[in-house]
C-alpha cells in the first residue's frame, strides 16, 4: 500500500495537568506507529493563546506532527480526534510534490529567501 507524507497540527486543553497533556501526545504518537505510519519530527509548541475563543478556552496546547502514512489511518485518526474530548481542534495536511520539496528543504536549512527585505533594496 502507498504512503503519503501527512502533516497533523492539533490543540490539547490546556486545562489537563501537564502528565495528561503528555499522555495524550503519547496516545496519538501511538496510534500513529501502530497503523503502520512512520514519524518525520514531531514538535511540540507548548501552549499558546488562540485568535478567538474555542470550545470556551481562550488557550490550547499545540502539537504539530509530521508523518508517512497509508491514507487510511488519517480517517481512523481524525475520528479519534473528533471523539477526545480532550482534542480542542485539528488540521491535516497532505503534502504533494511541491511541498515535499520544501520541506526536505526546510530540514536542510536551504528555504531560498524570495521575499526582498528593506536591507537587500537600500544596500541595491
Amino acid at each position: 500500500m502507498k504512503k503519503n507524507y501527512y502533516e497533523v497540527t492539533y490543540i490539547v486543553n490546556p486545562v489537563l495537568e501537564e502528565a495528561q497533556i503528555k499522555e495524550e501526545v503519547a496516545k496519538f504518537s501511538k496510534f500513529v506507529t501502530d497503523n503502520g505510519g512512520e514519524f518525520d519530527e514531531v514538535n511540540e509548541w507548548g501552549i499558546r493563546r488562540l485568535s478567538y475563543e474555542m470550545d470556551g478556552k481562550g488557550s490550547g496546547y499545540f502539537v504539530n506532527m509530521y508523518f508517512t502514512s497509508p491514507s487510511d489511518l488519517i480517517a481512523k485518526m481524525e475520528r479519534a480526534m473528533q471523539i477526545s474530548d480532550n482534542i480542542i481542534r485539528y488540521m491535516t495536511l497532505k503534502y504533494d510534490n511541491k511541498m515535499l520539496r520544501h520541506r526536505e528543504l526546510q530540514k536542510k536549512g536551504a528555504v531560498p529567501n524570495i521575499f526582498k527585505t528593506e536591507e537587500t533594496e537600500t544596500e541595491a
